[in-house]
């Protein structure tokens, strides 16, 4: 908000009113230019047209600091952030989750520098992924390479271990230093066209290190780095925009990972347009040549590149491998070449801006093969000071516009200093999910048992559920368990479960032979009688009641009918038996007639005729359904063990047919 206020009242010739290019700048701004030595060197970054800056466009806070986390900020990697957006980036990049496993370790956080010395000797970049979707799963990769860091780590440290007392192990940066390490990546500077309290940053990566290592002739280099604005160049014959080897000002900026290429030469010199009041955007910034190559070679779902995994386990024999060694030695040779047909440009350009993480990378590049043209020892080299996404070509142009731009960043010393005095903000932890309680002895004996009664009375194993009951002095009138399950509410005994399920004999099984009570209630008030579903379940219950006699239960308390006697009932079954034997025969005449009047039905489409597996009948079942048939019923146990037997029993048989077939 303050940005779009001073915005709003910036008049006419305000040099602000545009971005600043740091090799034209106004001369209100160049005239004025101090070195601010009171500011501290790592300040989180604005842009100075009020907009949102990058998320990439951030500093690290030093070590000495407690930073905060704010609304915009990350307590944990001492970054703040224009933007909410930006803020919510950070916490998905590699950066952000490596200091979070650091901080569970009890280790010191890591800034962004430090982070790419530590992924140095990995094969695959972390760079990310451009604005769009891509084919790679970037998540995959990211964790695959994280493993990877932390993995090398804990084998370092322990030979650090085993090396105690002699020379030791290196952690493998010493000998990587980058040039300027440990400094901030931003110098501020002071000028009296800014409003109070504000301030000018320039990156100082693109100072020669002499040059930054003398902050007090800064302002004088910069002065000497004015150039005048020239006619873009011509396109030659190849549609580059400039010849091999043009001499004016110019940069060269790289990246290459997973995979992705891409490469830029661009003019420093600022382009003539008609409207001198506009700022060096994309389509001002002149570029000199560019070109992008991708091949597949990261392996997908899995990260790392297939070198990478040939030298940890071998050689794989898939088609995929051997289409990702053939890309990667492809992506080898388009990039060696296209640097060879620009070693004019690259001789002459004034630094070379490079990312590229891993040892098959840094190989491509430098080395060392015939003709190469970079050179690792190169002192025009830098590294990118800021996050990069994946290799583009408009990734290489908002890299461009970053690195040149002048940043501003409003800093309020009071907030400054009660900001450094509040004690930094401890995350609020997840709610941790209650476990599951711990069950009893009894408990776990009353589930088994739950569960193989109920298996018995759905198989109708009459036999088995008596023997069941009789062998683990389980009562007739076992309570199923849980009891609160909605199944045992229903029907919470072996009474109530056979009604239900219109079993006939386990009814008179229990009734007769195991004692079960009838007056026995569940939770809805209904007894075994009430869920009872067709005839013979119900007389099944009255020829209990005659048998046993009314003096054993309360049979009106379990609202069962008047007494039957077997006889009568059997001769009630076969009457109805016959009556509808006598039905299904009528049925299948009449059905058999018909047939012979029509003959076989014919498809529209001329097909085959349809028929039936039994005159007027149903189909017969497939052997898909007589499996489950058979498993219905079943607990997940006893459906493993059925299914163990009926493999076993296929195996059998092919054996015997291809001992009969040899034979």
């Amino acid at each position: 908000m303050d940005q779009e206020k001073n915005k709003a009242k910036k008049p006419a010739d305000d040099p602000l009113r545009r971005p600043l290019y740091i090799y034209d700048l106004p001369p209100q701004v160049l005239e004025t230019l101090t070195l601010a030595s009171t500011v501290r060197g790592s300040l989180p970054v604005v842009s100075e047209d009020g907009s949102s800056a990058p998320s990439e466009s951030l500093s690290r806070a030093s070590p000495s600091e407690n930073l905060t986390g704010g609304s915009q900020a990350c307590s944990l990697c001492g970054l703040s952030f224009p933007t909410v957006l930006d803020q919510r980036g950070h916490l998905k990049s590699d950066l952000h989750h490596y200091n979070l496993k650091q901080k569970l370790r009890g280790n010191k956080p890591v800034s962004e520098v430090e982070f790419e010395k530590l992924i140095g000797d990995l094969d695959e970049s972390l760079s990310g992924s451009d604005s769009d979707e891509s084919e790679d799963d970037e998540d995959e990769k990211r964790d695959s390479t994280l493993t990877s860091l932390l993995r090398k780590q804990a084998t370092l440290a322990e030979k650090n271990s085993r090396n105690a007392g002699g020379d030791g192990e290196q952690d493998g940066l010493s000998n990587r230093r980058q040039r300027g390490g440990g400094k901030a990546p931003l110098i501020w500077f002071n000028s009296p066209v800014l409003p109070v309290n504000t301030y000018f940053g320039a990156y100082r990566a693109i100072f020669k290190p002499e040059e930054a290592n003398q902050e007090a002739g800064l302002v004088e280099v910069i002065k000497k780095k004015q150039l005048e604005p020239i006619a873009a160049p011509k396109p030659t014959a190849n549609g580059e925009a400039a010849p091999a080897a043009y001499k004016g000002p110019h940069i060269f900026l790289c990246m290459i990972g997973g995979g992705h290429f891409a490469a830029m030469v661009v003019s420093l010199a600022p382009r003539q347009t008609k409207h001198a009041s506009t700022g060096p955007l994309n389509r001002e910034a002149t570029v000199l040549a560019h070109k992008t190559f991708h091949r597949y070679t990261t392996r997908r779902k899995q990260g790392g590149s297939q070198s990478a995994n040939d030298n940890a386990k071998g050689n794989a024999h898939s088609a995929g491998s051997s289409i990702r060694r053939y890309n990667e030695q492809a992506l080898i040779d388009e990039v060696r070449l296209l640097l060879h047909e620009w070693k004019g440009l690259l001789d002459t350009s004034e630094l070379l801006f490079i990312r590229a993480t891993g040892s098959t990378n840094r190989r491509t590049l430098f080395g060392p093969y015939e003709d190469q043209v970079l050179r690792a020892n190169d002192p025009r080299i830098r590294g990118f000071p800021f996050s990069t996404r994946r290799a583009t070509q408009n990734e290489l142009m908002r890299s461009f516009i970053e690195l040149t731009r002048l940043k501003v960043r409003e800093i309020d010393p009071e907030a400054e200093k009660a900001q450094a005095e509040t004690p930094a903000k401890v995350p609020t932890p997840k709610p941790v999910k209650p476990a599951a309680p711990k069950l009893s002895e009894e408990e776990e004996t009353a589930l088994l048992h739950t569960s193989q009664l109920q298996a018995f009375i759905r198989r109708s194993k009459l036999p088995a559920l008596l023997s069941y009951l009789k062998n683990n002095d389980v009562p007739a009138d076992f309570l199923f368990h849980p009891v609160e399950s909605q199944q045992n509410h229903h029907a919470p005994t072996c009474l109530h479960l056979s009604a239900s399920q219109n079993s006939a004999p386990l009814v008179s099984g229990l009734l007769a032979k195991a004692g079960a009570d009838p007056t026995i209630k569940n939770r809805d008030g209904k007894t075994a009688f009430d869920l009872a579903g067709d005839r013979a379940t119900r007389d099944a219950f009255r020829v209990a009641r005659d048998e046993l006699g009314e003096a054993k239960w309360d049979w009106e308390a379990a609202r069962v009918p008047p007494a039957m006697k077997r006889d009568e009932a059997e001769r009630r079954d076969e009457r109805e038996r016959q009556e509808s034997d006598k039905k299904e025969a009528e049925r299948r005449r009449a059905e058999e007639a018909r047939l012979q009047r029509e003959g076989p039905q014919v498809g529209a489409a001329g097909g085959k005729p349809r028929t039936k597996g039994v005159l007027g009948g149903a189909p017969p079942k497939t052997a898909q359904e007589k499996r489950e048939d058979e498993a219905r019923g079943l607990t997940p146990e006893q459906r493993m063990k059925l299914d163990r037997e009926r493999r076993a029993r296929a195996a059998e048989d092919r054996l015997r047919r291809m001992q009969a077939g040899s034979g």
